[in-house]
C-alpha cells in the first residue's frame, strides 16, 4: 500500500467503471502507456476508497455508475488538500455539451466519449503522467 506522499516509480492509475469491458480497454490502455494498475472498481463508492487509500496519480472514472458518480469523485478528489493533484480523466456515453461541460466543470482534465479508442486514452494517459514520472 502505498502512502499518500510516497512516490512510485511509475505513475500509478485507478479505474471505476460499472461495464467489465470498458474497464479492461481501460486496462490496456494503462498498460500501453507504461502506467502502473493500481486497483478496478465497479462503483463510485469503493472507488473513493481505493482513492483515499492510494492516492494515485490518475483516475479513469465512469461519469454513470453506481455509488458515487464520476462526477461526484471528481468534486471530491478536487476539494481534498491531499489528493487535489491526482489528474482525472472522465468517461461518458453523454455526447452533449452541457455533460462535457459539467464533467470540466467539476475539476476533470479531460472529458472522453464511449467508445473511445485505448490507443487514445494510452496517449493522454501518458501525457497527464509524464510530468508525474521521475527520472530514473
Amino acid at each position: 500500500m502505498k502512502a499518500v506522499n510516497e512516490r512510485p516509480q511509475r505513475a500509478g492509475v485507478i479505474v471505476a467503471d460499472d461495464d467489465p469491458d470498458v474497464r479492461t480497454l481501460v486496462a490496456i490502455a494503462v498498460a500501453r502507456s507504461g502506467l502502473e494498475l493500481i486497483e478496478e472498481l465497479s462503483e463510485g463508492d469503493s472507488a473513493w476508497e481505493a482513492i483515499q487509500t492510494f492516492a494515485p496519480d490518475l483516475v479513469v472514472l465512469d461519469v454513470a455508475m453506481p455509488g458515487k458518480t464520476g462526477l461526484e469523485l471528481t468534486r471530491l478528489i478536487r476539494s481534498d488538500a491531499d489528493l487535489e493533484d491526482i489528474h482525472v480523466i472522465l468517461l461518458s456515453a453523454a455526447v452533449d455539451e452541457d455533460a462535457q461541460r459539467a464533467g470540466l466543470e467539476a475539476g476533470a482534465d479531460e472529458y472522453m466519449l464511449k467508445p473511445f479508442s485505448p490507443r487514445e486514452l494510452a496517449e493522454r494517459l501518458a501525457g497527464l503522467a509524464e510530468h508525474l514520472l521521475t527520472p530514473s
